[in-house]
């Protein structure tokens, strides 16, 4: 019923007592101050931005997801990322994408089970003058 704060057995007794009193009056403050959330948020989309690199340069990716409390969360260091054509570009694991070859790939990143994912469109190096 508890989440342990790092507190004695007498201040759990203290909050049960507590929070058998303010539950009767619909107050969560009991739970708030160990800072449990009374209704956890879920990912509703994933978002993946960034700019196509040129064939032989790389280009760092980034991914935001949306929470279903309203707020948005950066996860391009712990979103699982893909490439679609790994012949074509691929991807590491921080979203920095490589271009290989021309051509169109999608760039997806996978946080919590939603995924997301950007059309990358791959253009020749620019030749050197």
């Amino acid at each position: 019923m508890f989440r342990h704060c790092g507190f004695g057995q007498r201040t759990h007794r203290l909050a049960a007592v507590l929070s058998l009193v303010l539950g009767a009056i619909g107050a969560g403050a009991v739970t708030a101050a160990c800072g449990t959330a009374t209704s956890p948020s879920v990912v509703s989309s994933v978002t993946v931005s960034g700019a196509a690199p040129a064939v032989g340069t790389s280009a760092q990716y980034a991914a935001v997801a949306s929470l279903s409390n309203g707020t948005t969360e950066v996860v391009t260091t712990t979103a699982t990322w893909t490439s679609s054509n790994p012949d074509i570009a691929t991807v590491s694991a921080g979203g920095l994408v490589t271009a290989i070859a021309e051509g169109t790939v999608s760039i997806n990143a996978t946080f919590e089970n939603i995924t997301g994912s950007a059309q990358a469109s791959v253009q020749p190096s620019a030749a050197l003058p």
